[in-house]
């Protein structure tokens, strides 16, 4: 298990693959700190699971597509870190935060577009940026991509994008932290049953089907086949797992 005193930061943490991952960190004796858009009881309501799993939680609310509120957020994440934690600093962080938008490449609106840049890519490369000097050396930095970036379904022309470039991005972070030792891994999820993009994939199912029928395990992917991928990259026995694009998808499309 890990020493107790480790702490990540889970943006989205509130609901879907953030949720489990707070879960499935805090059953490794990862303490967590959570953000969420604007459901503080949902929030609230992981905090004290987590907690309940025997380690320090906290919660905090950002808009991860909001750059120029970045620096009260630091502030507030300072003095979480003081006050409930007893530190200044933290270990690993997850790029989680997400809104799905499904639109055919020729209807896809320029305010849809900024929409995802925002959270998926210029949010991501600032809110990382922002919080190097919070976090310790020898720590992690884990970004959300999607399968998506490798197979292409039509209406994710944009989304897809994005995640494309943080896997890039995620390429030159390792590159440009590992004089820290910081590694820096993307973690690609299939398909999987959440609220996300309005949930059409967990609660449609002709949808559900399709996808089953494309994967190489024979089902839809749900949130616990996530949390514990992520958790393990948090671990020492991931340590020498850097730079790279782990799917989970149970092999969608292979």
């Amino acid at each position: 298990m890990e020493p107790i005193n480790k702490i990540a930061l889970i943006t989205g943490g509130s609901r879907g693959l953030g949720k489990n991952m707070a879960f499935a960190l805090a059953k490794k004796g990862i303490n967590v700190i959570i953000t969420y858009h604007s459901k503080q009881d949902e929030a609230q309501a992981v905090v004290t699971e987590a907690e309940n799993l025997g380690v320090k939680a906290a919660a905090l609310q950002l808009d991860a597509g909001d750059v120029k509120t970045f620096d009260s957020f630091f502030d507030q994440l300072k003095m979480v870190l003081t006050d409930k934690f007893n530190t200044a600093n933290f270990d690993f962080l997850i790029n989680n935060a997400g809104i799905g938008i499904h639109a055919p490449f020729a209807n896809t609106t320029e305010q849809d577009f900024d929409l995802l840049v925002n959270v998926h890519l210029k949010g991501v490369f600032f809110l990382t940026q922002k919080a190097l000097p919070l976090i310790n050396d020898g720590g992690r930095i884990i970004n959300l991509s999607s399968g998506l970036a490798r197979f292409s379904n039509p209406g994710y022309a944009a989304y897809a994008a994005m995640k494309g470039a943080i896997e890039v991005l995620t390429r030159y972070q390792a590159k440009e932290l590992g004089a820290r030792g910081i590694a820096v891994n993307t973690v690609a999820p299939g398909a999987i049953e959440t609220d996300f993009g309005g949930g059409v994939v967990r609660d449609n199912e002709q949808v559900n089907k399709m996808i089953a029928g494309v994967t190489a395990l024979g089902r839809v992917g749900v949130p616990d086949d996530i949390g514990g991928v992520v958790a393990f990259l948090c671990t020492e026995d991931a340590r020498w797992i850097n730079a790279q694009r782990i799917e989970i998808s149970g092999g969608m499309n292979v």
